[in-house]
């Protein structure tokens, strides 16, 4: 994961006593007998969220209940301390959104559009004219803010949704699907400009995407769904604590201290992805583990190179969770 600094050199973080930006409390969307959203509750942070999920987990749906543009079916939301559905134009004013379609007029200049956007989110005509040519400096379309929008790459494009996102200087910013459709450098570059939204001007990010790099990249906490239900909220920082599995080394060739392990009761396991040949993986049930296979490496004058837990990463964490929810779900309709 790429680590992210201040300007004063500081690593970018987040209060978790402070007030949420986010809170949900129940919150249930159900479209006939479809339950899109099912009994959310969620306390999020003022930080660079990852809302993960595959597609139709539910993060379109949820997305669209805090920017106050659906109702819930039961439940309530606060966004910024707003009340989503009572207060949305209140709530909006201090909100931006980057949506997932395209849906720019082709027909107007980015400098035009843009600045529309901010006069449509309250700004007088002179500050958003100000504003528009601001933000698209910020995203890199200076010298392309005087071209019609039809004539721009897929990436340009995105950059552009960005800049009216952020135009009208918002405390939090709704970006669905950010690099959707783009290059790889335009990606590098998209997430670059999104980390420097939370680093540099302190707006509170949430990144809707089902692409793992893109929130490990960025984010500062991630929030997995599944099947509208929630099955993880936690800061990455704790992604890679609580390892279940010890990577092990030993000098030559590691067939036969396998085998005596596994005759003492310890599996074992190729590294799939091991950066140094030879490694191989045992669980992690206790600190026990750790004793026999010092007591087999002495018994047989083995050399130890590498003996270390195995962090986790958030595909570890998003796949395991998925799965336990699924498993639950099919247990509990088993059970009906």
């Amino acid at each position: 994961m790429h680590e992210r600094v201040n300007s004063n050199g500081a690593t970018p973080g987040f209060d978790p006593i402070a007030a949420p930006v986010i809170e949900t409390t129940g919150l249930t969307r159900r479209y006939g007998n479809t339950v899109a959203l099912e009994n959310l509750d969620l306390r999020l942070p003022k930080a660079a969220i990852g809302l993960l999920g595959a597609n139709g987990a539910g993060k379109t749906t949820l997305i669209r209940l805090l920017l106050g543009l659906s109702k819930p079916t039961s439940g309530s939301a606060t966004v910024l301390g707003y009340d989503a559905f009572s207060q949305g134009p209140e709530m909006r004013a201090r909100i931006g959104y980057m949506p997932e379609s395209d849906v720019l007029p082709m027909g107007a200049t980015a400098a035009d559009f843009v600045a529309h956007m901010g006069e449509m989110s309250g700004l007088p005509a002179r500050a958003a004219r100000q504003r528009a040519a601001d933000v698209l400096y910020q995203v890199g379309l200076d010298e392309e803010r005087y071209r019609l929008i039809k004539g721009f790459s897929t990436g340009m494009k995105q950059r552009v949704k960005l800049a009216q996102a952020i135009v009208h200087d918002p405390d939090l910013v709704f970006l669905d699907e950010p690099t959707n459709g783009m290059d790889p450098q335009g990606r590098d570059e998209m997430l670059e400009l999104i980390n420097r939204i939370h680093r540099s001007l302190g707006i509170a990010v949430v990144i809707s995407s089902h692409i793992l790099e893109d929130i490990e990249r960025v984010c500062d906490y991630v929030t997995i769904l599944n099947a509208g239900r929630l099955v993880m909220s936690e800061p990455m920082a704790s992604i890679g604590k609580g390892a279940t599995e010890l990577i092990v080394r030993v000098e030559g060739d590691p067939a036969p201290f396998r085998s005596a392990l596994e005759a003492v009761g310890v599996l074992t396991r190729t590294v799939e992805d091991a950066l140094v040949p030879g490694e191989f993986l045992t669980p992690l049930a206790d600190d026990s583990v750790f004793d026999l296979i010092r007591d087999v490496a002495a018994e047989r004058g083995e050399a130890l190179r590498t003996l270390r837990p195995r962090a986790r990463t958030l595909e570890d964490v998003y796949l395991g969770n998925v799965e336990a929810d699924d498993a639950r779900r099919e247990a509990a309709n088993a059970a009906r």
